[in-house]
């Protein structure tokens, strides 16, 4: 049932013919099924301008319309009023404090009726006279920034650092870690000038062992996450049954940085999602210089209440730092992030929100599944969906059965907003943020839980592109484990030894075995082709067959892996693909050379990733 309100509000929208009695009875459904406010939901769902909506409210309700004096309240502003809240408690209920003239408050509301409002002015300023100006959400990040920005840019860029410099990589290397690294470097130079072959022979031993553990460490999770399709499920029937009234405001924060050409499909993918219009807040986060990919998205008109954040331009220029900067306009009580190119299914939202609710309070974060639409375009995006198929479908289940630390996708982690800023956010100095916070929530005490639903990516049909975006995934990679491995013995005593060895073999020893890998094939390929006697005195016993091992099972394990890939998704027409997986690996050489190289001499340069190179237009269940 309508109230009064609502009703008042609707037959003065009709009169003016803003809307039609068509448009008003559609909301008032809406309404009735999802909840939430009236003008709201006619806004999110396009049949009204907001500022339209707002011009009527203030005509009402006799109160000045903030677009209006927008100019003359920025003269006005006392900053000291607004450094009285926190920039969240001023999102999340919207509001602005102005100034105080004559004994009276001027404040921007954009509900007028909200009494959560009421209540925080009045513990604040007392019972000072209240003069409320009506104000859309866009004048009231309009003044937001006018005061607080300087102090958001340095918050989204230093603010882990400041709380906890030890879990930053604003700092490469520590002095500890260049003294231990100085140290291994100066010992094995010095005993393999006295011992070169005893040195070699370790240095073979090692390795091997490394490769080993590392192929072994990704098959037994895939087996173990083979056993969790059924576990952990949200199902149809679940989400059919959600009563809508219950879902919360749902913040989406969307980075895009140079994307003129793949906005229009983000902007559908968005509006295809089976969630209350009304209860969505996007935020797209562009760099205030992007100009090209700014207007695109203008043009392309997307709905008057997703929200358009301008990154001020500074140091470093990556993407965790403008979702600093945009979570700190985010009013959700849950948070995800997309992609510029990403195609998430329908319910990914709701499948998330009954997660939450089923979960312990410590699950701080669900990670979706991540998949390619576009893996028939050539042979590179034919096995960068096998990967993809077995880390997300297979080795990331396992790591969620097996309670071990989970590195994050750089897309559709679903956050529970309030714990996500206890953590600290994203670190903008690691340019894979995402792994980097997994670990990091493991480290804190939270867990992160796997959910069964996909996001469908594009895959990368450029050589040279997909070498630039896993340079800079295994550069974060680096950076990650050199990050928490600066107080190891503490590290330990938060995730005891099994985590401590995930960091350890899943993520420094993927990088370390990716450049490695090229010696061991050319020791390989060299005794293979000159037949020389020389490695004889090293490839006996067990390092002999360590090696043998490594060559016939290692091999046969990664193609294993990328051939179950193929089953839960049924890409039957890849299984073939799989035999490429030595050459894929080598590939994974080339770029954690360049990913190592950066570390030194680039290490926060964000390697952009170019979108929209395929052709294909297809469905995620294509």
């Amino acid at each position: 049932m309508k109230n009064n309100k609502d009703s008042f509000l609707g037959e003065a929208l009709v009169k003016r013919a803003l809307i039609t009695e068509e448009e008003l009875n559609k909301a008032l459904q809406i309404q009735a099924k999802s909840g939430g406010l009236l003008g709201e939901i006619l806004v999110a769902e396009g049949f009204i301008k907001m500022i339209e909506l707002f011009y009527i409210i203030a005509e009402k309700e006799e109160l000045s319309l903030g677009s209006n004096d927008l100019a003359a309240c920025q003269k006005l502003l006392d900053p000291e009023l607004a450094h009285k809240f926190e920039v969240e408690t001023l999102v999340i209920h919207q509001f602005f404090p102005i100034i105080i003239e004559d004994q009276r408050l001027k404040v921007f509301v954009s509900n007028q009726g909200n009494r959560k409002v009421d209540e925080l002015l009045k513990n604040e300023f007392g019972d000072i006279e209240i003069h409320k100006i009506i104000a859309t959400s866009r004048d009231i990040r309009f003044m937001l920034e006018e005061v607080f920005k300087e102090e958001m840019v340095e918050e989204a860029v230093n603010g882990l650092f400041y709380r906890s410099p030890k879990e930053s990589a604003s700092t490469v290397f520590t002095s500890e870690q260049i003294f231990f690294f100085f140290l291994v470097i100066a010992i094995s130079a010095f005993l393999a000038y006295l011992y070169p072959s005893e040195a070699l022979k370790y240095f073979l031993y090692f390795f091997n062992i490394l490769f080993l553990a590392s192929i072994l460490f990704k098959f037994v999770l895939s087996i173990v996450g083979s056993f969790q399709e059924k576990k952990n499920l949200i199902s149809e029937e679940d989400v059919t049954g959600i009563d809508e009234k219950e879902l919360p405001v749902y913040s989406i924060l969307v980075p895009v940085y140079k994307e003129p050409e793949v906005i229009d499909k983000l902007i559908s993918s968005l509006k295809n999602l089976d969630y209350p219009k009304s209860k969505l807040d996007v935020l797209f986060l562009f760099e205030e210089g992007d100009i090209e990919t700014i207007e695109a998205a203008k043009n392309a008109s997307p709905p008057d209440n997703w929200s358009f954040i301008y990154i001020p331009d500074s140091h470093p220029k990556t993407k965790p730092k403008a979702c600093n900067y945009g979570l700190k306009e985010a009013r959700g009580e849950l948070l995800t992030i997309y992609d510029a190119e990403d195609m998430p299914e329908p319910d990914q939202l709701k499948k998330a929100y009954l997660a939450f609710k089923k979960s312990d309070d410590n699950v701080i974060c669900f990670q979706s599944a991540l998949n390619y639409f576009n893996r028939d375009d050539n042979i590179l995006t034919k096995l960068f969906t096998l990967e993809y198929s077995y880390w997300f479908d297979y080795m990331l289940p396992g790591l969620d059965a097996l309670k071990l630390p989970i590195p994050l996708g750089g897309t559709s982690n679903h956050f529970k907003i309030e714990k996500l800023r206890e953590l600290g956010s994203w670190d903008p100095f690691n340019v894979t943020e995402d792994a980097d916070l997994g670990i990091r929530a493991n480290a804190r005490g939270y867990r992160v839980g796997v959910l069964n639903s996909t996001t469908y990516e594009e895959a990368n049909n450029k050589l040279s592109n997909w070498i630039n975006q896993r340079s800079r995934w295994l550069k974060g990679y680096l950076q990650t484990f050199l990050v928490h491995n600066r107080q190891p013995v503490k590290f330990i005593q938060k995730v005891g030894f099994r985590g401590w060895f995930t960091l350890q073999i899943f993520i420094g020893g993927s990088v370390l075995t990716h450049l490695v890998a090229p010696f061991f094939w050319f020791l390989f390929i060299y005794w293979l082709l000159s037949g020389t006697p020389y490695f004889g005195e090293f490839y006996y016993g067990t390092l002999l067959q360590i090696s043998l091992l490594n060559l016939l099972f290692g091999n046969f394990l990664g193609i294993y892996l990328a051939t179950i890939a193929v089953f839960k998704r049924k890409y039957y027409s890849l299984i073939t693909y799989a035999l490429l997986n030595p050459f894929y690996y080598l590939l994974q050489s080339v770029a954690a050379w360049k990913a190592l190289y950066q570390l030194f001499f680039n290490p926060f340069y964000w390697e952009k990733t170019q979108h929209g190179l395929t052709a294909r237009e297809v469905k995620e269940n294509d």
